[in-house]
């Protein structure tokens, strides 16, 4: 293995998985640390996807220091720290404190902190995250239901959360190439700076800095920051093949979609689900607590669906949100609602479901962790950062879409199938 990643949620992990298959790296997905007898086979990269990214920030250190260990014994020579592209955190989130902690095991004096997908919109500029035209504080961001994004500053966003000294590396620099940004390092090392935001505009961007990152044993960002990484092994003789993903036939048995994101994207998915005449149930999170709707009903309603394509969505406006969360509470909203997607998966699974989209990264998350897979091979990309994945170890494997809640076009739901055909 050359590269060992460790994602803090299911969809992030996909992202990345697929962004460092497409530049010729044989890799998969793991669900979890795996247990020490897991053979990952002959691959060049396996991403841990873990399930930390709103957890207290000491349990989130702990999870990424097991995957650590485990893709340290396993052979990896560089580390990538994976989060998402919206910095999705707080002043006390695990961004910074799981930083901290690797860059500690690794004994290293310098990692960088580049969450750009310029693909999906996002892009660093003076060390302001943007997402398309607007600063992430004046995005949609600012909604989030678990980690509002009020601040656009990197810098001081990761200063609020890391012990290191944060520095940036600006646009100027980073246009000139990857030797201009290697002396950025040695520049910034010599002020005693450890985590370095860096800007990126562009793909062409990301691609020198991941060849000016070369020597680093930490680097930490989006998925887009490794798109400039498989080559820096190929230049040294470790890694030749250059093919990408491959398309993968559908297993065969009856599909459906699970949104539980409140993203303006994915509610503009949904939209368009319903607008093309697609049968959906909305879920309400103080239905679920006051036991007025079950699992075992809904599941009974998306296989009478019959040759229909059934949506079970809890996704609502910031509005709807907010007055759930003032009655439930934040975080009980939120982990009611992916309980009730992730058995409803598992029924489904049981009636034939083969093939499912799921939106949003806490609820993909819960609902991989109630199917348990041991791992997922990457499939085709459905849009930027998204594929089509294959469970593995299961007798009856099921094709998986695990789509991060701002990721998508509008028809993405509708589309994603025209792949399995």
């Amino acid at each position: 293995m050359l590269l060992g990643a460790i994602a803090d949620d299911l969809t992030g992990a996909t992202d990345l998985a697929l962004m460092l298959s497409r530049e010729g790296m044989r890799t998969i997905q793991t669900v979890g640390v795996p247990s020490p007898a897991f053979d990952p086979g002959n691959v060049d990269a396996v991403v841990v996807a873990l399930k930390s990214r709103t957890n207290p920030a000491s349990e989130a250190v702990a999870m990424a220091l097991d995957a650590f260990a485990w893709l340290k014994a396993a052979g990896a020579q560089q580390f990538i720290f994976k989060y998402c592209s919206t910095f999705d955190s707080t002043a006390e989130g695990n961004i910074g404190p799981v930083s901290d902690a690797l860059v500690k095991e690794l004994g290293t004096d310098l990692t960088i902190v580049c969450p750009a997908f310029p693909a999906n919109g996002r892009t660093i500029y003076k060390g302001h995250l943007f997402v398309g035209d607007q600063l992430l504080s004046e995005s949609p961001m600012r909604n989030h239901p678990l980690t509002p994004m009020t601040d656009s500053s990197l810098v001081r966003l990761m200063a609020a959360q890391s012990k290191m000294k944060v520095g940036l590396v600006a646009h100027d620099v980073v246009a000139r190439g990857a030797d201009t940004i290697r002396q950025a390092f040695a520049n910034a090392r010599a002020r005693g700076e450890q985590a370095l935001i860096i800007d990126a505009l562009s793909d062409q961007d990301l691609r020198a800095i991941g060849e000016a990152a070369a020597e680093l044993p930490l680097i930490t960002g989006g998925s887009g920051i490794a798109i400039g990484l498989p080559e820096n092994f190929r230049r040294r003789g470790l890694l030749s093949s250059r093919a990408g993903v491959v398309h993968f036939p559908s297993p065969p048995g009856r599909a459906a979609i699970l949104a539980g994101s409140c993203s303006e994207a994915t509610r503009a998915q949904i939209k368009a689900v319903i607008s093309a005449g697609q049968p959906a149930l909305k879920l309400d999170p103080i239905d679920i607590a006051n036991g007025r709707i079950a699992v075992d009903k809904v599941v009974e309603w998306a296989i009478a669906q019959d040759k229909h394509t059934p949506l079970i969505y809890s996704s609502a406006d910031p509005q709807e949100v907010r007055a759930a969360q003032e009655v439930l509470g934040r975080q009980k909203a939120g982990e009611l609602v992916e309980d009730f997607l992730a058995k409803t998966a598992t029924e489904l699974r049981l009636k034939g479901v083969r093939r499912l989209i799921v939106a949003g990264g806490e609820t993909s998350g819960a609902v991989v962790g109630a199917l348990k897979p041991s791992a997922l091979y990457i499939g085709p990309e459905i849009d930027p950062g998204v594929p089509w994945t294959l469970t593995m170890g299961d007798e009856q494997p099921m094709a998986l879409a695990l789509k991060s809640g701002n990721f998508g076009a509008p028809d993405f739901f509708i589309k994603a199938w025209e792949l399995l055909k």
